[in-house]
């Protein structure tokens, strides 16, 4: 079929969704904080919970979210499960909101 130009309405809610169930996940305080920090490196539940002071049973109850939305994979190493960002679809929203209200150059009079 030839490109018309016209954009595929099928894909775009298909797009639409997904979008969506990312955006619903970013939308949790903490479940943001959560990515912003694995963004920088793969981190274990108690790395997390000292470095965000973000305490049990909600420290796991977010990281479960992540997990189900396949924004989060993990890897054990003994008694630890290490977490890391598994999406780059987040990966490029949380560098996108970095830019936006974290970076230095980020403050809009």
């Amino acid at each position: 079929m030839p490109d018309t130009g016209k954009p595929d309405l099928r894909k775009m809610r298909e797009s639409a969704g997904q979008a969506t169930a990312m955006l619903r996940s970013l939308a949790n305080r903490d479940r943001l904080l959560l990515l912003c920090q694995l963004s920088q490196g793969e981190l274990n539940v108690s790395e997390l919970e000292k470095q965000l002071d973000i305490h049990q049973p909600s420290l796991s109850q977010q990281l479960g979210v992540l997990r189900r939305e396949g924004l989060v994979a993990t890897r054990r190493e003994g008694k630890h499960i290490y977490y890391r960002v598994a999406a780059p679809q987040a990966l490029c929203l949380l560098q996108t909101l970095y830019h936006l209200y974290c970076a230095e150059s980020s403050n809009v009079d």
